[in-house]
């Protein structure tokens, strides 16, 4: 009895242990793949790519200038210190002796500096550095909203892509069904070989459209891929959201977009604070017309191998170099100053700095009307393009609708023999292309779409198509 439940204890724990371990072994498998949703490949590209990843140094940069500018506004402190040797006869700058022998001699300086008034030069030149700071960060936000819009038409390709394969699939297997079909009429007599032979080129025709749309899907997640800064071949799965378009679109007025746009789009702020960057920078040079005025304090020392303890000959002391912790004491000087300069003539510098100054004014005025101009032509033509869009996609729902009818039509008359494969086949390529269209009209309204949310400062998301779909 006891030998039995040795036994089996052991053997209990074996079976435990070995379906822990297959437990743990399937569990792995079945760790699900993250399905990425358009804001995470927005997110992920703007944490990978370089050229966002060069803005945010070029902001850091403007951010370290415009920190110099404020601490410029504080005294510098410099000290410095020599030590020199002498040969010959020389004179010695401690005891302004003349000495003809080797010398040594160690000077000890420290200085300040502080400008009490340049015509807030350097008040404005904070200024001017901040608005700087700005218009970098808001480049860099620029910077982000290109790679967001670039990614979402890349996701968009992959949705489309996607539904452009399932398609051709979907009409390779009708196709397929109807070379069956005419296989068992030609056999019953209904049909001359002849059509069979013709279906059958078509069927061959499509199975390349299955091809094609398949390298087309390939492709556009390449696309997507490189745009995230992944490696070809990375596992990558994107969601896919059912989107169907409503027949009347939900737009806002154009001039109701366009000023939503000119307060949260990053070129404009970034324009009015290269505008302000030139205002200070005129400011600044209008300054160096003013007297400045500034003070500087110094304190020095010395020490030097032919001081010596007394100047008297007869004192035994004379042969005594003078100690350097008191020569270092002693031999202390300092200095304040006052300097106060007054700008006559400098040869038309300054006010050719003063009217490159105001040229930089202006043409900083002009390119922010510029960009006011060119986000107004954006935004018209967006707004255009989602109309023309829609309207072109409700066109070709409506194209669609007929022509299955009509080749169902057609394929009932096939099948009876009342029309020959050509027709049919003419059918059927028509009803493809019809699909194909339906579906480039669908995802290029839902891109516009996009560009108007991009503009109205909305994030770019699928999430929020519930104002645009049923």
């Amino acid at each position: 009895m006891n030998t039995q439940k040795k036994d089996f204890l052991p053997r209990v724990l074996r079976i435990s242990l070995t379906f822990a371990l297959a437990v743990l072994l399937a569990g792995g498998g079945l760790v699900a793949q993250k399905v990425y949703t358009l804001e995470d490949c927005i997110n992920l590209a703007i944490e990978k790519n370089i050229r966002i990843k060069q803005s945010r140094l070029e902001v850091e940069s403007a951010n370290i200038s415009e920190l110099e500018s404020k601490l410029d506004l504080l005294p510098s402190l410099n000290g410095s210190t020599s030590h020199s040797f002498g040969w010959g006869r020389s004179v010695d700058m401690a005891t302004y002796q003349y000495v003809n022998q080797q010398t040594q001699s160690s000077y000890f300086n420290l200085s300040s500096e502080l400008t009490l008034f340049n015509g807030f030069q350097k008040l404005n030149t904070i200024k001017q550095r901040r608005a700087d700071y700005l218009a970098a960060r808001y480049n860099a936000d620029k910077m982000q909203n290109d790679i967001s819009l670039t990614v979402a038409g890349a996701y968009l390709q992959i949705l489309f892509s996607r539904e452009l394969l399932f398609t051709a699939r979907s009409q390779a297997e009708v196709t397929s069904q109807q070379i069956e079909r005419t296989k068992r009429l030609v056999e019953a007599g209904t049909l001359a070989k002849g059509s069979l032979l013709e279906i059958q080129a078509q069927g061959a025709n499509e199975q390349v459209a299955v091809i094609q749309a398949e390298n087309q899907l390939n492709l556009a997640y390449l696309d997507l891929l490189q745009l995230l800064e992944l490696e070809a071949g990375t596992p990558f799965q994107i969601d896919v959201p059912a989107i169907k378009v409503s027949q009347q679109p939900s737009l806002l007025p154009v001039d109701m977009i366009y000023r939503k746009a000119l307060e949260v789009m990053p070129e404009i702020k970034s324009a009015e604070m290269n505008f302000e960057s030139s205002q200070r920078a005129l400011s600044v040079a209008r300054g160096s017309r003013s007297p400045s005025l500034g003070m500087s304090a110094a304190l020095g020392t010395n020490y030097s191998d032919q001081i010596r303890k007394s100047n008297n000959p007869l004192d035994p002391a004379y042969e005594d170099i003078k100690a350097f912790g008191d020569q270092f004491k002693d031999n202390r000087s300092t200095t304040l100053s006052f300097r106060l300069n007054i700008p006559i003539f400098n040869g038309y510098q300054i006010s050719s700095y003063i009217g490159k100054s105001k040229l930089g004014v202006m043409n900083a005025d002009y390119n922010l009307q510029a960009a006011r101009n060119t986000l107004r032509k954006n935004v018209e033509t967006a707004y255009a393009d989602a109309l023309s869009a829609h309207t072109s996609f409700v066109a070709r729902e409506k194209s669609l609708v007929s022509l299955r009818e009509s080749f169902n039509y057609t394929e009932q008359k096939f099948n009876v023999g009342m029309v020959n494969a050509i027709d049919y086949n003419v059918a059927k390529n028509q009803l493809s292309k019809s699909e194909s269209d339906l579906l480039s009209a669908k995802y290029d309204y839902i891109f516009k779409l996009k560009i108007l949310d991009f503009y109205l400062g909305r994030a770019l998301t699928l999430a929020d198509m519930k104002e645009y779909i049923e």
